[in-house]
């Protein structure tokens, strides 16, 4: 069964390349990003994961933990670590799954068996503290991904979480956004004593809270 945003995120064991996880023991009160690659050893996948690994401390900052799939062997990630080190000018510095048998892919519905159904596709999935699942991304296996956008994106979710705003087209972190509209404006004055800018009963803009 496919899923969907809002679902709660399947739980798994798994052995990575820093042991055996619980997953949602692992996530435990904060935010993860899992995100999948097609095989070991690929090129676009090598440049991902050095990239991620030199702004893993943006992802720390926000309290989101990062964890990598492939469907090799944690042996083989090792192996591969040492190329995205010389290559990228930095190795994973988070967890790897090791997903021969393609368990967590299955449960997660990351095989395109209309490429090849043994590898996994470009998926990303941001998990919150409640482990339902926010934000789904499925890329094709020939376009890396934009992990910026993920924090962008992250930056969004946690602002909604917590002061029930939401953000306009292309928004970046300190930019003006958005009541939500399910906030009357009764209630919007006590969260926003500021007041905010009423271009449409249903658009009301306000300064990004901190």
């Amino acid at each position: 069964m496919a899923i969907r945003l809002g679902d709660t995120a399947p739980d798994f064991s798994a052995e990575t390349t820093e042991g055996t996880i619980n997953f949602h023991e692992w996530i435990g009160d904060g935010w993860c990003v899992l995100f999948s690659h097609p095989k070991d050893f690929t090129p676009v996948c090598t440049t991902e994961l050095g990239y991620m690994a030199k702004i893993k401390p943006e992802f720390e900052k926000r309290g989101v933990k990062i964890l990598g799939l492939s469907v090799d062997s944690a042996d083989s990630h090792k192996e591969w670590s040492k190329d995205i080190e010389e290559t990228q000018g930095q190795a994973p510095n988070y967890p790897l799954i090791a997903d021969p048998e393609r368990k967590v892919a299955d449960l997660y519905d990351m095989i395109h068996p209309k490429a090849l159904n043994t590898l996994t596709v470009r998926s990303v999935f941001v998990i919150g503290p409640d482990k339902t699942v926010k934000l789904m991304l499925t890329y094709p296996a020939s376009t890396g991904r934009n992990f910026d956008e993920i924090l962008r994106v992250v930056d969004s979710l946690q602002l909604t979480a917590t002061h029930q705003v939401a953000t306009p087209v292309n928004w970046k972190d300190g930019e003006d956004v958005i009541i939500v509209p399910a906030l009357s404006d009764e209630d919007a004055k006590k969260k926003f004593p500021d007041g905010w800018e009423t271009k449409k009963p249903y658009l009301r803009v306000v300064k990004q809270p901190r």
